[in-house]
């Protein structure tokens, strides 16, 4: 396994110092994950550009650094899968900066920004992935299409938690308990009342205009009394069922 052992002593001392600084001052989009035990491998967050069809999507790369870094430059992969025209479908990286155009002055935040603006401007000429560099060159809009799908499926961020406890606290005053109503049979008490925002928020409509179908006997009872006056009431109904009313009516 690759260690630190692996890199000269000043090497090691110019990537410490590197490192402290992308973490105190990241880079617009880039997220750094450090591991002082190892830095001949360097992992990084990259949040998709806005304006191009990785918008919304989080993609992890790593680079590799050999033995005579900086003298030689670092391999870059992509981990998360990504429709690119110079992103292998291996996840390999094809830039100039990390091939021919590579200097040793060059620090990782330099390449790091150059790996994310690869994402706002690609170069089909020299296309790793060359179903996408056609795609590009021939038909923009089916070549979005496709780097958006693959950000959907594999690369898009997580869903905004305030939104989810807006469901489950819905969900949670929906679903009463069985066993505490049984309990509390004998104690006259109101059932637990919904928020109406709260549930408007939660399922997206206007629950004064909705029409449910109601499940509890007593509720259904009323509503029909409601609807269609004193003749409801006058229909047949089982002596066992009219108990079971009764008894929801004395709850209410």
């Amino acid at each position: 396994m690759a260690t630190n052992e692996n890199l000269p002593p000043n090497v090691i001392r110019q990537l410490a110092k590197e490192l402290k600084n992308l973490d105190e001052s990241p880079p617009e989009g880039i997220n750094v994950i450090i591991n002082d035990d190892d830095f001949t491998t360097i992992f990084a967050d990259i949040e998709g550009p806005a304006g191009t069809p990785y918008e919304n999507g989080v993609f992890r790369m790593k680079l590799l650094l050999s033995r005579d870094f900086p003298h030689s430059p670092p391999k870059g992969f992509f981990l998360t899968k990504i429709f690119h025209p110079n992103i292998a479908t291996s996840g390999e990286i094809c830039v100039n900066t990390l091939k021919k155009d590579w200097n040793p002055g060059l620090g990782l935040r330099h390449v790091l920004l150059v790996v994310r603006c690869l994402l706002i401007e690609p170069f089909p000429e020299s296309a790793l992935n060359e179903q996408a560099g056609k795609m590009l060159l021939e038909n923009y809009e089916e070549y979005a299409r496709h780097a958006r799908l693959y950000t959907g499926i594999h690369a898009l961020k997580p869903k905004n938690k305030s939104k989810t406890g807006a469901i489950s606290e819905s969900t949670t005053a929906l679903n009463v308990d069985k066993s505490s109503t049984a309990s509390s049979e004998n104690t006259p008490s109101m059932p637990p009342a919904v928020s109406t925002s709260t549930a408007s928020r939660a399922f997206g409509t206007n629950l004064q205009d909705q029409n449910p179908t109601v499940s509890d006997p007593a509720v259904g009872a009323a509503a029909a009394r409601k609807k269609d006056g004193p003749m409801a009431s006058k229909v047949p109904v089982d002596k066992k069922k009219m108990d079971a009313r009764k008894k929801s009516l004395k709850r209410l």
